[in-house]
C-alpha cells in the first residue's frame, strides 16, 4: 500500500511517498481503509517535534511513527478475533492525538482508543474535517463549562478550531464575539458568530464588552493583552496550551480573572458529543481545500503558510 512516510524530524523535504506493507489487526484493532485525512496543526506539530516537550510522546531524536497522519475517515475491511464493538463495512472516524498512521490507504486502529461510528448524513470527507480541530475546540469549551447567556471571544474564528469554537459556543448559548479577516467576516456570521471584529481593521482587545471568556484559537494573542476583555472572573484559554502552563498555575493561585490550562481528555466521549452536534445539524465543517494523496506534500506546503482556514482535506482512491 502507499503510505507518506519520513524517517527524521523537519519540514516537509523529508516526507515522501512509499509503497510499505499493509498491516493487519491483531486482538483488539480494526483494519481501515481510508477514504480522507486532513493535514492539520497537529500533525506539523509531530513533523517537525516541536514545542519539544511533545517529543516525549513522538520520540526525543527520532519519530517513533514512520508513517504520519493523526485522523481519518474511513471503512472497516478487518478486525481483529477480540474486537467487540465494531464490525466489517462500518463507516468510522477517529483521531490518535500524536499519531495515527492515518497518511495511508490502510491503517489499523485499536477499537478502545478514539474511533466512533460516522453520522449518516455527512460524507467521509466531511467526517474528516469533524475530527481534530472539532475534539481541541469542544474540549477547550468544556473546561470551562459555560452557562447559557454567557459572552466570549473567538481570536481566529476561521481555522480549523476557531470556526468549530463559534459553533458549539453558540449550540450552548453564548454570546459569540469572533475575530477575522474582513474577507471571511460573511463566513463567520453563517457560522452564527453574534459580532465580527476585522483584525486587519481593529484591535480586538480594545473592544468595550466585557467577556467570560476569551478563546485564543491561532495561538496569536496573550493572556496580559487579552486581560482587559475579561469581567473580574473571566477566563483566558489559550489553544497553545504548553506555552500558557505557567500562567494557568499561577493565575490560578491568585484568583481572579486567570489562564486555564485542561490537557485534552476522554477522546470517544469527545467524539459521541461531536457526532450527536453534527446529528443535530449544529455543525457544519469548514473546508478550505482538497488534494488528492499524491499532492500531500503541497497540502503540508500550505498548511505551513498559516494561511487556511477550517480544514483541509486529503482524498484517496474510494
Amino acid at each position: 500500500m502507499k503510505a507518506l512516510v519520513r524517517s527524521k524530524y523537519g519540514s516537509s523535504e523529508v516526507l515522501g511517498i512509499e509503497d510499505i506493507e499493509m498491516p493487519s489487526p491483531s486482538e483488539n484493532r480494526v483494519l481501515v481503509k481510508v477514504f480522507a485525512t486532513t493535514v492539520n496543526r497537529t500533525d506539523l506539530g509531530i513533523l517537525y517535534g516541536t514545542p519539544y516537550i511533545l517529543r516525549i510522546f513522538t520520540g526525543l531524536f527520532k519519530p517513533n511513527l514512520v508513517v504520519t497522519g493523526s485522523d481519518f475517515a474511513g471503512q472497516i475491511v478487518a478486525i481483529g478475533e477480540n474486537v467487540k464493538s465494531f464490525k466489517v463495512g462500518d463507516r468510522v472516524m477517529g483521531f490518535g492525538g500524536v499519531g495515527a498512521r492515518s497518511h495511508a490507504e490502510y491503517l489499523t486502529f485499536d477499537e478502545n482508543r478514539g474511533m466512533i461510528t460516522i453520522p449518516e448524513n455527512i460524507s467521509y470527507e466531511e467526517a474528516a474535517a469533524c475530527i481534530e480541530g472539532a475534539f481541541y475546540a469542544l474540549n477547550c469549551i468544556k473546561s470551562v463549562n459555560p452557562k447559557p447567556g454567557q459572552k466570549a471571544v473567538v481570536n481566529g474564528g476561521t481555522g480549523a478550531i476557531g470556526s468549530v469554537m463559534v459553533q458549539f459556543l453558540k449550540y450552548y448559548g453564548i454570546y459569540v464575539t469572533a475575530v477575522c479577516g474582513n474577507e471571511y467576516m460573511s463566513l463567520v456570521k453563517s457560522l452564527g458568530a453574534d459580532k465580527v471584529i476585522d483584525y486587519k481593521k481593529d484591535d480586538f482587545t480594545k473592544d468595550n464588552e466585557a467577556y467570560d471568556f476569551v478563546f485564543d484559537a491561532v495561538g496569536k494573542s496573550s493572556f496580559s493583552k487579552c486581560k482587559p476583555l475579561l469581567n473580574k472572573n473571566g477566563i483566558y484559554i489559550p489553544s497553545d496550551k504548553f506555552v500558557n502552563l505557567f500562567l494557568a498555575l499561577v493565575t490560578h493561585i491568585f484568583g481572579g480573572k486567570k489562564v486555564v490550562f485542561i490537557p485534552p481528555k476522554n477522546l470517544v466521549e469527545s467524539l459521541n458529543v461531536i457526532k450527536e452536534i453534527i446529528e443535530k445539524g449544529s455543525f457544519k465543517p469548514v473546508i478550505d481545500r482538497k488534494y488528492s494523496f499524491d499532492k500531500i506534500v503541497e497540502a503540508y506546503n500550505y498548511v505551513e503558510t498559516g494561511e487556511k482556514i477550517g480544514n483541509v482535506i486529503i482524498t484517496m482512491d474510494v
